[in-house]
């Protein structure tokens, strides 16, 4: 379970503070589900851009996501229209600061978490935990977008362990349960299904009520590592004097984060997988040559992944050519040779693991740049893509929680996207900015 095992102090574990949120007016705008979108890096792109970007002319995405000729320009756009929509009355502020309960719903699928401010730490701390390594290209470009709009633009998805084994009935997960009984700020339902609430929590004495309850744990970052990633640079360069003048003091100390309690809310884990636009399938198989065993899987893709799911070992679906071809029992001799042998057995063994340092590197030497390595949330997302660019696709099994709450634990990092947590939080629901931020 991730929690600090210090007393509670003013200074230790998570820290959430409130902040006047910058949401939608409701009659501005064609309806909240129109002007969400999923985070930035889930988007499919083009075809997911476009179809957010024609949902709504105030969708979250030309914010969060801007179209422009190169990046500056694309960032200030985003900054431009950020202050049009608030200056429009399209985006409006909160009157008082609050953290703000936030409820996901789908079937029997329910999840309630906190959304606020939340203080930044080094991972030498040991509050915040990241378990997967980032790229530098992609924290600059959102360093950038930050900088530019003076906003966090969409929550990190954060998890911690409360204390229902305790039976503790105070904390942050009893505001959470009385403030879903009164009147939601919004409600809304988005085209996956989802059904969104969200309510604001103002009373200083249930602030502190969440302060004092979660000033004693700490999270695992589940979904937004290059996020919290920008948040540390940004901080820094803050602290260095190269923000100074932008906006309230202290504002890039924190980050807006959702905080979902694990213990009452499970996660789901699920996989990212692997587009190769430079790679045709045939020829990924061609150059295999005896290092991985293979053979022909039937479709369609359900039937394939649950193939692949089932088979011991690593394991890999290979696809983009209209067929599957299962990836297995890969040479000893290689993984030996290609995996670096001062990580733990468990990193080791991971299917990422052998995926980037073997596939990827040694066999097909592939480098680990965006334009090289595409990577899409959803299988079948991934395997039209594949098929729409003459690439190939690898389709991967999710990592159980436990081995990524571990690994962590230990301070080693996973591959990137190497997991998928969620449900993730819509973004769009609430933002937070630099001007008149409100925090304390």
């Amino acid at each position: 379970m991730l929690r600090s095992t210090g007393p509670e102090h003013p200074s230790g574990g998570l820290r959430l503070a409130p902040f006047r949120g910058l949401r939608y007016a409701p009659d501005r705008v064609g309806s909240l589900a129109a002007v969400t979108s999923p985070p930035y890096d889930v988007v499919v792109r083009p075809d997911g851009l476009h179809h957010l970007q024609t949902a709504d002319p105030h969708n979250i995405v030309r914010l969060i996501l801007p179209e422009a000729a190169d990046p500056a320009a694309r960032h200030r756009q985003a900054a431009d229209t950020l202050r049009r929509w608030t200056a429009d009355g399209v985006l409006a502020r909160d009157a008082r600061p609050a953290v703000y309960v936030y409820e996901q719903r789908r079937g029997d699928l329910l999840q309630r978490g906190l959304i606020g401010a939340l203080r930044l730490s080094p991972p030498g701390d040991g509050v915040v935990l990241p378990h997967e390594d980032v790229m530098p290209e992609i924290v600059e470009e959102r360093a950038a977008l930050m900088r530019a709009t003076g906003a966090n633009l969409e929550p990190l998805l954060l998890s911690y362990r409360g204390d229902t084994e305790e039976g503790d009935t105070g904390g942050a997960a009893a505001v959470v349960e009385r403030t879903v009984t009164g009147t939601p700020l919004l409600a809304t339902v988005t085209e996956d299904g989802f059904a969104h609430r969200l309510w604001s929590v103002t009373d200083p004495g249930e602030l502190a009520e969440i302060d004092r309850g979660l000033a004693r744990h700490q999270a695992l970052i589940a979904d937004g590592h290059h996020r919290w990633a920008t948040y540390l640079r940004l901080r820094a360069e803050q602290h260095a004097g190269h923000t100074a003048g932008t906006g309230p003091a202290g504002f890039w100390d924190r980050g807006l984060v959702l905080l979902v309690d694990t213990a009452r809310h499970p996660l789901r884990v699920q996989a990212i997988h692997r587009v190769l636009p430079r790679l045709p399938a045939a020829e990924a198989l061609a150059r295999l040559d005896g290092t991985f065993r293979t053979r022909p899987v039937d479709g369609p893709l359900p039937h394939a992944l649950r193939v692949l799911a089932d088979t011991p070992g690593n394991a890999f679906l290979l696809t983009g050519s209209g067929a599957f071809h299962l990836l297995h029992d890969p040479d000893p001799a290689l993984l030996a040779r290609a995996i670096r042998g001062d990580r733990p057995e468990r990193w080791r063994r991971l299917d990422a693991t052998v995926l980037h340092s073997v596939l990827l590197d040694a066999v097909w030497r592939i480098p680990d740049h965006s334009g090289e390595i595409g990577y899409l949330h959803d299988a079948a997302d991934a395997v039209a893509q594949a098929e729409r660019l003459g690439g190939s696709a690898v389709l991967m099994r999710p990592v159980d929680e436990d081995t990524v709450r571990e690994l962590a634990r230990q301070g080693v990092t996973m591959p990137r996207k190497s997991t998928s947590f969620g449900p993730k939080p819509a973004t769009g629901l609430v933002l937070r900015t630099l001007e008149h931020d409100g925090q304390r």
